[in-house]
C-alpha cells in the first residue's frame, strides 16, 4: 500500500506543503489538510485513501487559483470560471471553487455589475455601453437593471462631452453628425442625445436616418 515518505514544504512558494508518498508522487496539501487528514512521515494509506487525498489536493488547488484570480482584478462568476477552465481545473472542481469564493463573499455578481456600471458612467458612457460590458463580462441579465438603477439619473456626462467636443464652437451639420455617432458609440440613446442637443438648441444632424 503507499505510504508517505516525507513531508515537506516548498523552498520555492512559503507555505506550499507537498506530501511525498513512495514512488516518487508529490500531492500538494495544506497545513489544515495535513492535521485535517493526520499526514506524517511513514503514514501508510489505503488506495482509497489516496484517492480521496488526491482529490481533496485538486479542489484545494482550484480554490487557491480562483483567489489569486480574484487578487488581481475583480470577476464575475463566468470570468472567474471561465478562467479556472483555461487553467485546465476539473469542471467540478471549478463549479465548487465559484461556491465557496460566492459563501466567502469574495465572488459577488451583483456588486460586480454596480461597480461596472459606476466605473464606466463616470468615464462618460451612456447606459448601452454599460449593458454592452456586462453582458461581455458575464454578468447575468436580472442584474443589469439593478446595477444601472445605483447611477445617477442626470449626472450631465452626456453634456459634459458635447463641451469637451465642440469646445464653444458652433458646429455644422458635418460635426454635427460626427457628436452624434461618437456619443451613439458611447451607449447614449437616440432619445438622450435629441435631449441634449435640444439644450444645446442643436437639432439639425440628429433625425433617425
Amino acid at each position: 500500500m503507499p505510504e508517505i515518505t516525507r513531508i515537506f514544504e516548498s523552498k520555492h512558494v512559503k507555505g506550499r506543503w507537498y506530501a511525498e508518498i513512495d514512488g516518487g508522487e508529490a500531492i500538494k496539501v495544506s497545513v489544515a489538510m495535513i492535521a485535517d487528514w493526520s499526514l506524517y512521515t511513514g503514514r501508510v494509506l489505503t488506495d482509497g485513501e489516496l484517492e480521496a487525498l488526491t482529490a481533496a489536493s485538486t479542489k484545494m488547488n482550484a480554490k487557491i487559483r480562483a483567489m489569486k484570480l480574484l487578487d488581481t482584478r475583480p470577476m464575475s462568476r463566468r470570468e472567474l470560471t471561465d478562467k479556472l477552465r483555461e487553467k485546465g481545473e476539473a469542471e467540478e472542481d471549478i463549479e465548487e471553487a465559484a461556491d465557496y469564493l460566492e459563501s466567502l463573499g469574495f465572488l459577488d455578481d451583483g456588486q460586480y455589475a454596480g461597480m461596472v456600471a459606476r466605473h464606466y458612467a463616470k468615464k462618460g458612457y451612456g447606459p448601452g455601453r454599460v449593458r454592452q460590458e456586462l453582458y461581455r463580462r458575464g454578468v447575468p441579465k436580472e442584474l443589469w437593471d439593478g446595477a444601472l438603477a445605483e447611477l445617477p439619473e442626470d449626472s450631465g456626462a452626456i453634456d459634459e462631452l458635447i463641451d469637451r467636443r465642440l469646445r464653444g464652437a458652433e458646429p455644422d451639420k458635418r460635426e454635427l453628425k460626427r457628436l452624434t455617432d461618437m456619443l451613439l458609440r458611447r451607449g447614449f440613446s437616440w432619445g438622450e442625445i435629441k435631449s441634449a442637443m435640444a439644450r444645446y438648441d442643436f437639432t439639425e444632424g440628429t433625425e433617425d436616418e
